[in-house]
């Protein structure tokens, strides 16, 4: 039986928690709070205007981009900032100025966040892996509901930075497994073991590259990973979450090479949009990536 796929897109909005907030937002701008620091960073779909302006001009720190791939330099107001601690529920995380204008982490997603904790805490120790998991806040999210993770990235440096962020939320004897691989690689080894999972998290860049090289392309890979991942799924699989930042793709787009990958599973599946909202009663919201969620 086919999943059933929702007509309609949904956006996941995430507000302001304790360690993060969008403050304001236009001009190409946002501003936003990490933890007790004022941050503001470049956003090309805030065409609108700033609500005040001057609020920008006392930021803590500044990224000032060079090119069009999202590197450049952050200016500081004081002395400049090097690393500070967060958390979002159960987690604690080490917030980083990296040269690529993100903070190691990705704000928005903590809507996705909440939908694991959801779904996690309704199972009984599930299995979930988790491709391309980068600095380790879903991988724990999902540990410190009750699941056994599986944490995949290219990137040894990344996995470093989650198994600090483990025990920096005191989830280090949590059942977690840190693997550096090529995501591709470790799930088609997967398939040929016949290994099982109950939920997967997928949420590849646009670009990138493996530990050994290796070549990764959004547009021309993920169909193919989406389609290994589904064959990962246990008979009574709870999730299958995939993410995607890609100027050229849509939550509609990922939604049918969902309902391609998931054909004869049954279940839903859910698709649109991630944004930050504005504090405020008011406020404006930013999206910023695209989803869907297979789910039983």
């Amino acid at each position: 039986m086919p999943p059933r796929l929702n007509p309609s897109p949904e956006t996941l909005v995430t507000r302001a928690w304790a360690d993060y907030a969008l403050l304001d937002s236009g001009g190409g701008r946002k501003l936003e709070r990490y933890g007790r620091f004022t941050v503001v960073r470049p956003e090309p779909q805030c065409f609108w205007s700033p609500r005040d302006p001057s609020a920008f001009d006392a930021a803590d720190a500044v990224f000032d981009p060079t090119d069009e791939d999202e590197s450049g330099r952050w200016r500081f107001a004081g002395n400049p900032i090097d690393t500070f601690p967060l958390a979002w529920r159960d987690v604690r995380f080490t917030s980083r100025f990296t040269p690529f204008r993100h903070l190691a982490f990705f704000p928005e997603q903590a809507a996705n966040w909440e939908w694991l904790d959801g779904r996690v805490r309704t199972l009984r120790k599930p299995k979930v892996l988790n491709l391309f998991g980068y600095t380790g806040v879903a991988s724990l999210a999902c540990a410190a509901a009750g699941a056994e993770v599986t944490h995949v990235d290219a990137s040894k440096k990344s996995v470093a930075w989650a198994r600090e962020n483990a025990e920096l939320s005191g989830l280090s004897d949590k059942p977690i497994r840190w693997i550096v691989e090529d995501c591709r690689k470790y799930v088609a080894r997967e398939v040929r073991r016949g290994s099982k999972y109950d939920g997967i998290i997928l949420d590849p860049p646009k670009y990138g590259r493996g530990p050994t090289g290796e070549v990764w392309r959004l547009f021309e890979d993920l169909p193919g990973l989406l389609k290994d991942c589904a064959a990962l799924l246990s008979d009574d699989a709870s999730f299958l979450l995939l993410n995607a930042y890609a100027a050229r793709i849509s939550g509609l787009s990922l939604s049918h090479m969902m309902a391609e990958a998931t054909a004869d599973r049954g279940g839903t599946i859910d698709w649109g949009e991630l944004a930050l909202a504005e504090d405020g009663p008011d406020g404006r919201s930013i999206g910023l990536s695209f989803f869907a969620r297979w789910s039983a």
